[in-house]
């Protein structure tokens, strides 16, 4: 078995501005509620690895692993994967924008398997992943939707 999740938002503001800030993996502990930093091991062209720390949970444990991200900017897409897989045999997403009426919308696809050992099934984790991504997804575009609305009136001179 496998666990699969769609999840998807259509922020208010620019695809330029989407794409930039979420793809800013330095600042992601501002974007995400669910991590405390960011550590980018290295660049090679349009891909990056980096690790990502998260806050304690409710038990204190620190869950940290080290992922992969290739940006298509041509293709308005990102494919990511884990390279440090913890309880996870694979964790593949995928990123997709598009401009839509109203603005941009974000289009994220996680497919991932449990390893059998792992302390939680695929049912578990889809249940868990879909719920996080829509609260996630939610606190991505209130931002850049602050951010889109803070530069337009910083743009607009005052009399």
């Amino acid at each position: 078995m496998s666990g699969h999740t769609e999840n998807e938002i259509t922020v208010n503001a620019p695809l330029d501005l989407v794409w930039d800030m979420t793809n800013d993996l330095e600042s992601w502990p501002q974007l995400f509620s669910e991590y405390a930093s960011v550590e980018v091991l290295s660049r090679e062209g349009d891909t990056t690895t980096f690790r990502l720390t998260m806050h304690p949970d409710e038990n204190g444990k620190v869950w940290s692993w080290v992922s992969e991200r290739t940006t298509d900017r041509k293709g308005l897409t990102v494919q990511a994967r884990r390279v440090e897989t913890g309880p996870f045999q694979r964790m593949d997403i995928r990123w997709e924008y598009s401009k839509v009426p109203g603005g941009t919308r974000m289009h994220w696809t996680q497919d991932f398997a449990m390893k059998p050992d792992a302390p939680v099934d695929d049912a578990w984790m889809t249940d868990n992943i879909n719920r996080n991504s829509r609260v996630q997804l939610g606190l991505i575009r209130d931002k850049i939707e602050q951010r889109d609305r803070d530069g337009r009136s910083a743009a607009v001179p005052s009399n």
